[in-house]
């Protein structure tokens, strides 16, 4: 059996794992990413991004490549919440954004990333067996070819909810199921039922709108994000069903008990891949640690939830931009002391946030007139203007503040958009992933001369400045800044560069 040495390995080639190597490739390390799988997944999952992971692609370049979209991401003027309509048009700064993209084409694109930025992605590959100490991580790969090994510097488990690499290295994964049982596929839905909001007419039932409808008999879904690609499904609550092969009859059938009338739909048409699965039991499960010595957790290894809302790709990719540039610093030496648990002690806490709401989401589709009237009463609570600015950063996932040891009003937060004077965007600053002081009058850029190598100084104006200056890092959060600049500020931005990006090395 061949054997092999690697800084970083990667189990999983989902969006996380790809994310996650796309980053540490930026940042000038070459990960190996493991998946069994012998190509991209066709197989539709998410059907699109929402939140600040958007605003974060847009920091890569990414929006504009995987979209087509000349300009930059425009705030979503409202959401859903457990089939509730939130209105965020009078939310200031709304951090709330939304991009269709199915997961099979999102996939695709950072899998042509990858191989750009040099990433060793090996399709076919399957992790079977690791061993890991305080010194190395031992992998055993099995592959069209052959078996071989691995010695590793790390492993990152972005390897979906049932993660093999978690329960190897023991971490618990406590949380809830809840008895229900999801049906979801693609159907052919006449061109008579459809209605010019994007709903569906039901003969015999009436409107159905565009996305969840809660019943007392159950929920159901209705979505066309690609012409002529529609998505129709159903929750029950009850116990798991016997796990025998998916029909769309049972889809069907499932709707009539949910709606009380057949629905006439048909076949999916066109090439596919169609859609068509069951869920037995809704999983709220949230990894103790995300961390382990010298393995981490990223995406559904680390969280798995409810799809109501669709924060999964957003929790997940957001930690791949998190991790990716604690992790690349820490493997090359440049990073100061506990940079890398950094990782967990700002995830975790915002990975509890979408379990919350997520459970909250599902609760509010149960059957009962209890449910019925907190739905009512909560209806009432959204048309408040702090509740829906609430709303809006909570599920965008902007709601948690780090501790990055600075009490300026923007540190710890995302950055603000912004604009400067000469017409660069601030996200076009990051998209090498690298870390920026932007001076925005304030002269500090002196202050930073010992990091240089570490980190951009940009020397810019603009209307009306969020700050005199801003240390941003590389995943877009604010790590430093100050309305004014004199020594005490100086000596601030020092010890957050210091904190960050660790011990200068001259001028």
């Amino acid at each position: 059996m061949t054997e092999e040495h690697a800084d970083i390995v990667i189990s999983g080639a989902g969006p996380n794992g790809l994310m996650l190597a796309c980053e540490l490739a930026l940042a000038g390390v070459r990960p190996v990413v493991l998946d069994k799988l012998p190509g991209p997944s066709p197989e539709p999952k998410a059907n699109g991004l929402v939140g600040q992971v958007v605003r974060m692609l847009d920091m890569r370049g990414l929006y504009r490549a995987f979209t087509g979209d000349p300009t930059h991401p425009q705030p979503a003027g409202g959401w859903i919440f457990a089939a509730m309509t939130l209105n965020f048009q009078s939310v200031p700064d709304n951090p709330m954004y939304a991009m269709a993209i199915p997961q099979p084409r999102l996939v695709r694109l950072l899998e042509k990333r990858a191989r750009d930025l040099g990433v060793d992605l090996r399709w076919g590959n399957e992790l079977t067996a690791l061993r890991h100490d305080p010194e190395s991580v031992g992998l055993t790969v099995s592959s069209p070819g052959s078996d071989y090994r691995i010695t590793a510097g790390h492993l990152v488990g972005a390897d979906g909810g049932r993660s093999p690499v978690r329960k190897a290295v023991g971490i618990d994964f406590p949380g809830t199921t809840l008895d229900v049982v999801g049906r979801l596929a693609h159907v052919h839905v006449p061109a008579e039922l459809r209605r010019a909001d994007g709903g569906i007419d039901i003969p015999g039932f009436g409107p159905l709108p565009f996305g969840h409808t809660r019943l007392d008999t159950g929920g159901v879904i209705y979505a066309e994000f690609e012409p002529g690609q529609s998505l129709f499904g159903t929750m029950e609550f009850g116990p798991p069903v016997e796990e025998t092969p998916m029909s769309l009859a049972e889809v069907f059938a499932s709707a009539r008990r949910v709606l009380g009338v057949d629905v006439p739909f048909g076949e999916p048409k066109g090439p596919g891949p169609h859609a068509l699965r069951r869920v037995n039991g809704q999983n709220t499960r949230h990894a103790a640690h995300y961390r382990d010595g010298r393995v981490l957790l990223l995406g559904d290894a680390a969280h798995v939830h409810s799809a109501m809302g669709g924060p999964g790709l957003n929790l997940g990719l957001q930690d791949a931009m998190n991790l990716g540039w604690k992790l690349a610093a820490h493997l090359k030496g440049d990073s100061p002391a506990g940079l890398l648990d950094t990782y967990e002690s700002e995830r975790h806490p915002v990975g509890e946030r979408v379990m919350m709401h997520s459970q909250a989401q599902t609760a509010l589709m149960l059957p009962g007139a209890e449910v019925a009237a907190l739905r009512a009463l909560l209806g009432e609570l959204f048309d408040i203007h702090d509740v829906a600015k609430h709303m809006a950063a909570l599920l965008a996932g902007s709601d948690v503040r780090y501790d990055v040891g600075d009490d300026h009003r923007l540190s710890g937060w995302p950055a603000p958009e912004l604009t400067l004077a000469d017409g660069r965007r601030l996200a076009e600053l990051l998209h090498d992933a690298r870390p920026v002081l932007l001076d925005l009058g304030g002269g500090v850029g002196t202050a930073a001369r010992g990091w240089a190598d570490r980190v951009d100084v940009v020397r810019a104006s603009a209307v009306d400045p969020p700050a005199a200056a801003l240390l941003i890092r590389p995943d877009g959060y604010v790590a430093w800044a100050a309305d004014a600049v004199g020594p005490d500020q100086e000596a601030g931005l020092r010890t957050a560069l210091r904190r960050w990006w660790g011990a200068e090395t001259g001028a």
